[in-house]
């Protein structure tokens, strides 16, 4: 037994094999650097045609080049500015008037309201009767004021004057569409019970074809002055860079009061005169000029 204890001490031991180099050590600053390099590379190399393509079919270019396009807006530094020339024209065409408009009204004045507005509605509704025999229309008549006031007598002396009624108006404006009734509808209405006649204004109905022709004299106006202005400038007109219009229509009006009518004689009908009716056009015009 001694022997082979004595044996197995001086056999030599088995020789200890290198360290393998190709198992796996620990990481070291250099291999994580190079690792991650690697992999930046090759994340790069799968998603950037991907991103490429992406940013180009956005821009409007088919996707086929793999290249990002950029747009860019282009600026125009050479052009200047457009030169003008800016004048005003008017054009003015007289016609005859086809319409009248009579303001008409009754006043009533008694010591309760409802004596005062009783006498009116009463008025009122034989001038209503009396224009509408003459030809008027339903349509054509509106009421446009209704007021009622007290009255009170300042002459009395005291520091109260001291109410003695109310004065109850109505007012009706009727448009005669016929201008040969104009006046029979004055004289008939006040026969009637009118207290006031507030005015009579005459109008054109219909006044395209009057502003048609008046712009055209308008436009004819300015091009008249632009083109004077241009050869004094020593330039020419090119074209027209804005017009802006104005258009009035002004109403001949004639005030007259009730009292001169009713006491005209009853066989004399109320001379009525239409005159005419002014349509105006005013234009503003820019000329291009070159």
């Amino acid at each position: 037994m001694n022997d082979k204890m004595a044996n197995s001490k001086h056999e030599p031991s088995e020789p200890v094999a290198a360290a393998d180099s190709s198992r796996p050590g620990p990481l070291t600053l250099g291999r994580v650097v190079a690792v991650t390099a690697a992999a930046s590379l090759l994340v790069g190399l799968i998603a950037g045609p991907i991103i490429a393509n992406h940013f180009t079919s956005a821009a409007g270019d088919p996707a086929t080049t793999g290249t990002p396009t950029i747009v860019a807006a282009a600026t125009d530094t050479t052009s200047t500015p457009e030169h003008t020339i800016t004048v005003s024209g008017s054009g003015d065409v007289s016609v005859a008037p086809d319409v009248a408009d009579v303001v008409l009204g009754v006043s009533a004045t008694a010591s309760t309201v409802k004596d005062a507005r009783a006498a009116a509605a009463t008025s009122m509704t034989a001038v209503l009767a009396a224009v509408k025999k003459d030809g008027v229309a339903d349509k054509d008549i509106v009421t446009v004021n209704l007021s009622l006031s007290p009255n009170y007598d300042y002459s009395s002396g005291k520091s109260v004057p001291p109410l003695t009624g109310y004065t109850y108006s109505n007012t009706i404006k009727v448009t005669v569409r016929d201008l040969t009734k104009v006046a029979a509808v004055v004289d008939d209405s006040t026969a009637a019970g009118a207290t006031t006649v507030q005015g009579i204004s005459f109008r054109l109905d219909d006044t395209t074809t009057a502003e048609a022709q008046a712009r055209q004299l308008a436009m004819a106006d300015a091009r008249s002055r632009a083109d004077a202005l241009a050869q004094a400038a020593g330039v020419s007109i090119k074209g027209v860079a804005s017009i802006t219009e104005v258009t009035s229509s002004p109403v001949t009006y004639y005030p007259q009061s009730a009292q001169g009518l009713v006491a005209a004689a009853p066989s004399v009908s109320t001379p009525i005169q239409t005159g005419t009716t002014d349509i105006t056009v005013q234009v503003t015009v820019s000329y291009l000029i070159g």
